[in-house]
């Protein structure tokens, strides 16, 4: 009997499964090749700092990255790919290389550096996703990690301003996006009527992109003008079946449940603190009241002329 198949990644939120693109190309992979996963999100728990997103771990095996998982379902018999010719198989590799190449960066820098966006919707929303005080760390680590793989990815040196490179980062986005589009032209998928591994990529790097209510941002404007990407990844979504989590055991459960609740009292106990500081601050500060001491009946007297 195979030993059961559990994937650690980010949750969902704006009507996708995960809003983590490398969570959503395995999620979408597992779906077209059949195999069967149970999703733990490690949202409000520690796992969001230990954790490597995504990760699937069957029996004593953990498995990390969508490419190295990709090829572990596939020795699992689970392989999406299995009716592509070696033509079509060139084209899935140089395909997922050049998303990995032009559009990732983009996507990174759209959702991690772009101050707009991280601040009004990426900030918050793993904050609101972390356990305290990992609140306060998780999305600046991120965004550190995110920018330092731009920069790596594009071929600069880790000294280098993000802005010298961030124009030729979205035209080079935008390119790739084209290219994808004329690619798909009118068909539901790639290849043709059977989703594969490049319709897993695709949806992974797209969807975040097309669903996010972003503030800023060029490049999802440019997106929603290709109709066909954005009813590819419309479709794709629609037929997705949302795997849905096992039940975690019912002391990882409780253990989970008290770790959120503490979490939330926590928070409330800071802000409540917060507001009492800032309430003694502005207060008027007097000095304490002393009464004066009343002269005593003997010196009275003493002092009384006779």
């Amino acid at each position: 009997m195979a030993a059961a198949m559990e994937l650690r990644c980010w949750g969902g939120d704006w009507g996708l499964p995960s809003v983590h693109t490398d969570s959503l190309v395995v999620l979408a992979y597992a779906k077209f090749s059949g195999a069967k996963l149970s999703v733990s999100p490690v949202d409000w728990t520690w796992k969001t700092l230990t954790a490597s997103v995504p990760e699937l771990v069957c029996g004593d095996t953990v498995v990390q990255e969508p490419t190295q998982i990709l090829n572990f379902l596939r020795k699992q018999r689970f392989n999406a790919d299995y009716e592509l010719t070696a033509r079509q198989g060139a084209d899935t590799l140089a395909y997922i290389a050049l998303l990995e190449e032009k559009l990732r960066p983009a996507l990174l820098h759209t959702f991690w550096v772009d101050a707009e966006n991280y601040s009004n919707l990426t900030r918050p929303w793993f904050a609101s996703r972390s356990p305290f005080p990992l609140n306060f760390f998780i999305p600046s680590r991120l965004a550190n990690v995110a920018l330092a793989r731009i920069l790596v990815t594009r071929g600069e040196g880790l000294l280098h301003r993000i802005s010298e490179v961030e124009g030729k980062i979205y035209s080079d986005a935008k390119e790739c996006l084209n290219l994808l589009s004329y690619r798909l032209g009118t068909a539901d998928y790639f290849f043709d009527n059977s989703p594969t591994s490049l319709d897993a990529f695709a949806f992974g790097f797209l969807a975040p992109l097309h669903k996010a209510d972003l503030p800023s941002s060029p490049l999802q404007s440019h997106l929603r003008q290709l109709d066909n990407l954005t009813r590819f990844c419309d479709n794709v979504l629609a037929d997705l079946i949302l795997l849905k989590s096992r039940l975690l055991p019912p002391v990882q459960e409780t253990m989970d449940a008290n770790l959120q609740k503490l979490t939330q009292l926590v928070n409330k106990e800071s802000n409540l603190i917060e507001k009492m500081d800032d309430n003694l601050r502005s207060s008027p500060q007097h000095k304490p009241h002393r009464t004066k001491p009343k002269p005593c009946l003997s010196s009275s007297k003493n002092s009384t002329p006779a």
